[in-house]
């Protein structure tokens, strides 16, 4: 899959493009210390929510549903924290900001897959109460991951 877009945002450094709806990019994020985690980015400049069209909500409306359905469906994810923080993008001078989500899945238990065990030690709390280190992993490793979702995320 090649998307014109995917290539302006590489800077950003979100992750491997997963999948793409007409507004959204949906994007595996290079730390995986919550299995699954995506980066859904918008496929056009834009810096505030607000910037947002009725199409782009729609849309939008329609990745939560099947991003979280096929998380669940692929790794038993218990539930799902969403974020729009682009607090860092205003560290850089001149700031970059571009509208982005960040998809965050969260597990009680937890989880084997392709030989390893993830675990999810702030479950209950927000993700950033738990600052452990960032779990990178091998390409081979992060494309069984994306084709997991992938198996299960149906647009």
């Amino acid at each position: 899959m090649e998307c014109e877009y995917f290539e302006k945002l590489k800077d950003h450094k979100f992750g491997d493009l997963l999948a793409e709806t007409e507004h959204w990019l949906i994007i595996l994020a290079p730390d995986q210390r919550n299995l699954g985690t995506c980066v859904v980015a918008l496929k056009r400049d834009e810096t505030e929510l607000s910037g947002l069209n009725d199409e782009e909500w729609a849309d939008l409306s329609n990745v939560v549903k099947k991003l979280e359905s096929a998380v669940k469906k692929a790794f038993d994810a218990t539930m799902f924290n969403w974020g729009c923080l682009m607090n860092s993008s205003y560290l850089e001078d001149p700031p970059c900001p571009h509208l982005h989500w960040h998809f965050i899945p969260r597990y009680q238990n937890p989880v084997k897959f392709n030989g390893e065990t993830f675990y999810d030690p702030c479950f209950g709390k927000s993700t950033m109460h738990c600052r452990d280190p960032a779990i990178s992993l091998p390409t081979e490793f992060k494309n069984r991951i994306k084709t997991r979702i992938m198996e299960n995320l149906k647009f």
